[in-house]
């Protein structure tokens, strides 16, 4: 039976805005929600507390959660799409790998010249985003070269996993050289966050997924292209090749701008198009990319959300919340597309 697409993705997007406006009212402090809308309004006759909380915390957060659900959600699709592979995610070439060996060199170069990198402050944070960045498109890079070189998909991901073995061996060998208390800030970055992106950063992340997002969707052709399989694609006039090189970078980059920023955050990009199938019904990308994007971007607000609700001292860690929510989410999915196979 054919979903009714435009109500469901309507749905969609309703709970996103439900979502964020929950991250915005709610957390450590209570902030009533008549003053939270007025504080979004511009008002200024609220408690200066609030506005603070509000507009320096909470809006930069829900941002952030919102443009990283997102993007991860869009290139886990693109992913299990080119390789064909209900498991592949956006870290299983080794990008995020990449990306936190980018991060453990800069620890290490840190704590040989005698400075620790966690007393540095922003430009510390500054220091572990460009090379978070540079990690990750070094890997991806080299598994863009590597894609030229080799025919077969399966062979290309085994590669993209020895790579991230390799790079997490680097990591393990940088991690025993580094004092402790920089071990301690790494440990914490891998963990993943929505809350360490703020300021001018905040707007240069939000503006490169803005801009990498819609880019994406020019690849909706050739992805739907790609389902029909090799033989059928290249008869309809497809470059294998490069469309795979092209499908590669896109989700590539995304993973390393959202890396770099957030940290690597776990399974949203493995169970979102997972969810997306089931919720959709279809394998039409002209469906599934946007409907990707906006669960995505829904489901990253409502684990922000339960990282950082009240009664809990701080937050929890982001990863370890989108593993509770997208592990069952992708164990159900796998099951139900068993059932269904064995009751045809």
């Amino acid at each position: 039976m054919k979903r009714p697409v435009f109500l469901l993705m309507a749905c969609v997007v309703v709970s996103i805005f439900v979502f964020a406006f929950l991250n915005i009212l709610l957390g450590s402090v209570s902030i009533p929600a008549g003053a939270a809308l007025k504080i979004l309004f511009g008002s200024a006759d609220q408690p200066q507390v609030w506005q603070n909380i509000i507009w320096k915390s909470r809006i930069p957060q829900t941002l952030t959660a919102l443009a990283a659900g997102a993007g991860l959600s869009v290139s886990g699709l693109m992913m299990q799409t080119v390789f064909r592979n209900p498991l592949a995610g956006p870290s299983v070439l080794g990008i995020s790998s990449g990306a936190s060996m980018g991060v453990a060199f800069v620890i290490l170069l840190s704590s040989i010249g005698g400075h620790a990198l966690s007393k540095m402050g922003f430009a510390g944070e500054i220091a572990l985003t460009v090379a978070a960045i540079a990690g990750s498109l070094s890997v991806m890079a080299l598994i863009v070269f590597v894609s030229q070189k080799v025919r077969g998909n399966v062979t290309l991901l085994i590669i993209g996993v020895m790579i991230g073995y390799v790079a997490n061996a680097v990591i393990g060998v940088l991690k025993f050289f580094s004092v402790e208390e920089d071990i301690r800030a790494y440990v914490i970055w891998g963990l993943g966050s929505f809350s360490r992106v703020s300021g001018d950063q905040i707007v240069l992340f939000v503006c490169l997924t803005a801009i990498l997002l819609p880019l994406t969707f020019l690849l909706i052709k050739t992805l739907n292209l790609m389902l029909l399989g090799d033989g059928y694609a290249r008869n309809l006039g497809l470059n294998i090749k490069r469309s795979r090189m092209l499908v590669i970078a896109a989700s590539g980059v995304l993973v390393a701008v959202v890396t770099a920023y957030c940290g690597p955050i776990t399974f949203l990009g493995l169970a979102v198009p997972h969810l997306c199938r089931a919720i959709f019904r279809s394998s039409d990308h002209r469906i599934l990319m946007p409907a990707s994007l906006f669960v995505g971007a829904s489901m990253a607000l409502a684990c922000n959300l339960v990282a950082r609700a009240p009664g809990f001292e701080g937050a929890l860690p982001v990863n370890a919340v989108t593993s509770l929510i997208g592990a069952p989410v992708v164990v159900s999915v796998l099951f139900r597309k068993r059932k269904t196979e064995l009751a045809e």
